[in-house]
């Protein structure tokens, strides 16, 4: 897991024994241009440049780059310092499959509304009980979140969904996101994606988008 590459070669670097923490756990295939992570050491890291050429140099091939690092106070946490959390999901909507975003895009024939998608998207805003597109294998004390904001828009033959909340339940994006294109397809009425969703139930849910057109932002 990217975790346990981080946390072996920190160890590695620094010879002590480094635990990571990161903002949110994502699912195995899912991109992050955002994901911030905090480890605590007896060391005093004086050339951070260094350290970050050391420890890229070793996660590279496994897919992984570390962007920057700062010293924080020990009241800043990863996880429960984040004000919020956004996530973009990607889509080609066209016959020709994607060869430049292979593995980085969902792939999809059928021509989508993206004015029905949008009006579905709106039912999924403030606050709300989103059991219907929660993993059975999910922690989360709640199911209740707030949706600050849903954009869907087109930009260079791409389709991109953006949400914006707090936190989020595991799986919860791709399964809004797989429902979404339901319903853009028209093989929901918006009438059926409202009922769906409140429904509160996970049978009800369409399957959810593959997790290689998945951002954490």
């Amino acid at each position: 897991s990217v975790q346990k590459n981080l946390e072996k070669f920190i160890s590695k670097i620094l010879k002590e024994k480094i635990k990571c923490v990161a903002a949110g756990r994502t699912d195995r295939g899912v991109h992050a241009y955002g994901q911030v992570a905090h480890f605590d050491c007896k060391q005093n890291i004086t050339n951070t440049n260094k350290f970050l050429k050391s420890l890229n140099h070793f996660l590279y091939n496994g897919g992984v780059v570390i962007n920057d690092i700062k010293k924080k106070n020990k009241n800043f946490h990863a996880r429960y310092s984040a004000k919020y959390r956004i996530y973009t999901y990607i889509l080609i909507n066209r016959i020709a499959r994607p060869i430049l975003l292979k593995d980085r895009a969902w792939h999809i024939i059928n021509k989508l509304d993206l004015k029905l998608m949008k009006k579905g998207s709106k039912k999924l805003l403030g606050t709300n009980d989103f059991s219907t597109f929660r993993s059975s294998k999910c922690n989360a004390k709640s199911p209740i979140k707030t949706m600050e904001y849903i954009k869907i828009f087109s930009l260079n033959g791409k389709i991109l969904i953006e949400f914006k909340s707090e936190s989020f339940l595991q799986h919860q994006v791709r399964s809004m996101v797989g429902c979404l294109k339901y319903l853009g397809e028209k093989k929901w009425t918006l009438k059926k994606f409202e009922k769906v969703f409140r429904s509160k139930k996970r049978v009800f849910c369409a399957p959810p988008a593959p997790p290689h057109g998945l951002y954490l932002k």
